[in-house]
C-alpha cells in the first residue's frame, strides 16, 4: 500500500474505505469487483490502484484497518474491571456501534472475512484475524462464572448473541435498511430477553 493514501482529506479516505468495505462485505473477496468499488467511491480506477496496487492489496489494507480501528474503539468502551457477562457483551456491542457510525459496513466486512475461503485472501490476512480473535477472547475471559439453567453454558449464550447480531445485521443490509442505531437497539433487546430467561432459571 502507498502510505500517501493517508495524505488525502479524511472525507475522501473514508469514502474509499466505506465503498470498499461495502463491496467486499456484500460479495466476498472472490466476487468483489474493483470496478464496483471505484463506482461506489466515485473515484478513478487508476487512483485506487495508485494507492493499493491490487485487489488483494486493498483487501489486506481493509482487514488491517478494520481490526485496528475496531480494537481501538472496543478498548475505549469495554471496561477491564467489568466481570458481569452481559455487561461485557453490551459494552462490546456499544463499541461496535461507535465503529459503525463511521464505517457502517466494517462489522459486516469482518464477519464475511472470517468466513472467507479464497486462499489468496486467507493467507494475507491470517495475522489480523488471529489478533482480533485473541482480543475478543480476552474480553470474554473477564466474565465471572454465571449461574445458568442446567444444561446451558456461557459459550452457548455467547454464540446465541453472536448469531442474533450477525443475523439482524445481514437482514438489514440485504434489505438496504441498515442503520447502526437500529442494529444496536434490536441486539440489546434480544440480549436483555436472553438475560431475563437466564435469571429466571
Amino acid at each position: 500500500m502507498n502510505h500517501k493514501f493517508f495524505d488525502l482529506k479524511r472525507e475522501k479516505q473514508d469514502r474509499i474505505i466505506n465503498a470498499a468495505l461495502k463491496i467486499f462485505a456484500k460479495n466476498g473477496y472472490r466476487h468483489a469487483s474493483t470496478d464496483d468499488v471505484v463506482r461506489e467511491a466515485q473515484i478513478s480506477k487508476g487512483l485506487l490502484f495508485h494507492y493499493f496496487i491490487s485487489k488483494v492489496g486493498l483487501y489486506v489494507f481493509l482487514m488491517d484497518y478494520s481490526v485496528r480501528f475496531m480494537m481501538m474503539e472496543l478498548g475505549r468502551v469495554v471496561k477491564t474491571d467489568e466481570t458481569d457477562f452481559f455487561q461485557i457483551r453490551k459494552q462490546i456491542e456499544q463499541g461496535k456501534l461507535q465503529v459503525l457510525r463511521n464505517y457502517p459496513y466494517m462489522q459486516a466486512f469482518l464477519n464475511r472475512a472470517f468466513k472467507e475461503q479464497c486462499i489468496e485472501a486467507l493467507e494475507e490476512t491470517q495475522l489480523q484475524k488471529d489478533a482480533y480473535e485473541k482480543k475478543m477472547e480476552s474480553y470474554k475471559a473477564q466474565a465471572a462464572e454465571m449461574r445458568l439453567p442446567i444444561g446451558v453454558t456461557a459459550e452457548q449464550i455467547d454464540a446465541m448473541i453472536e448469531y442474533v447480531a450477525k443475523g439482524i445485521e445481514e437482514e438489514l443490509i440485504e434489505g438496504n435498511r441498515f442503520q447502526p442505531e437500529m442494529l444496536m437497539e434490536q441486539v440489546l433487546g434480544y440480549m436483555d430477553a436472553l438475560k431475563g430467561l437466564c435469571e429466571r432459571r
